[in-house]
């Protein structure tokens, strides 16, 4: 496996949550400037961290641990207690892979970017294949969102003025055939990472789920491709409906990781906690913009560092 979390995506990250660290983690910051830990605190603590998204059964056992930790070591500072608390956070944000992004294993790497219609699916995929590139890996995307012709010449356009190629059919076009071609398509240029664009299917639509499953089994007998991934691409600012709609993909296809868009879009970027202990799945990258640049790999410590950064460090 490979790491590049380099000074850029320290930056974009910083950038990414200005908003939730300004608003509730500033105020939890605050809390731990007290003179004593007192019921008064964890209560208001709780709150915080609810209202940060990071959801009531993740927030309450993230309390639990924290209060465990402080009677297990002593702990009668408030400054100290809040050192336990980013330590938990990271602990929970810390699952396998969590910081490695996808490595490419055998190549070439076959991604599929799943998610719902409007979480922002294909321009994170133009940013992963941006990414990719920037690293001196030759990167083929195929267009197998057939339902909407917006979304073939938006990552048309992205192709053109990003280089790379991207391998479309006619709109309504079988996403499956187009998944096939762009494997094929990548067999005979010698890709190293392939990224396949699905349909931004409802979650609540079942045929488009038995789409989605088909799309994966044409990547899994294809005899062209490497190491498989899907990728689940989620919109911070839907906060615990994402967790939801993350539950249905994982019910019709294996999940490998979450990318998670429009991260400097919302203050309640607590919500990364609760995909990594309600779903157990690492978030690999983060959206910190519009442009191609604002994309981040994603690191536990890197990111709970962030989120308590002092205004002196922005």
């Amino acid at each position: 496996m490979f790491r590049f979390f380099r000074s850029q995506d320290k930056q974009n990250t910083d950038r990414a949550v200005v908003k939730t660290r300004q608003t509730w983690f500033g105020k939890m910051a605050g809390l731990f400037q007290r003179s004593r830990l007192d019921d008064d605190l964890w209560d208001d603590l709780e709150e915080l961290l609810i209202s940060a998204d990071v959801g009531v059964s993740t927030s309450s056992m993230l309390l639990e641990r924290l209060k465990q930790s402080v009677r297990d070591e002593g702990i009668g500072e408030p400054a100290k207690a809040l050192t336990v608390l980013k330590r938990e956070m990271v602990s929970i944000l810390n699952i396998q892979g969590a910081d490695d992004g996808l490595a490419l294993g055998d190549t070439p790497l076959v991604i599929l970017m799943v998610g719902v219609n409007g979480v922002g699916k294909t321009t994170s995929v133009a940013k992963l294949a941006h990414w990719y590139a920037e690293r001196d890996m030759k990167v083929l995307v195929g267009a197998a969102d057939t339902f909407r012709a917006a979304a073939i010449d938006q990552l048309q356009a992205w192709g053109r003025r990003l280089e790379f190629d991207v391998i479309a059919h006619q709109p309504g076009a079988d996403p499956g055939a187009i998944t096939f071609d762009s494997l094929e398509a990548a067999h005979a240029r010698h890709a190293d990472v392939v990224i396949i664009d699905t349909a931004g299917r409802l979650h609540t639509n079942a045929n488009l789920m038995e789409e989605l499953k088909k799309i994966r089994r044409v990547v899994s007998r294809h005899e062209g491709s490497g190491t498989q991934r899907v990728l689940l691409t989620l919109d911070a600012t839907t906060g615990q409906n994402g967790v939801i709609q993350a539950r249905s993909f994982i019910d019709a296809v294996e999940v490998d990781g979450v990318f998670l868009a429009k991260l400097d879009g919302t203050a309640r970027g607590g919500g990364v906690l609760a995909i990594a202990d309600e779903l157990k799945l690492p978030v690999l990258y983060i959206g910190t913009g519009e442009q191609a640049d604002d994309i981040a790999l994603f690191n536990p410590q890197g990111f709970v560092d962030s989120l308590f950064a002092s205004d002196e460090e922005d």
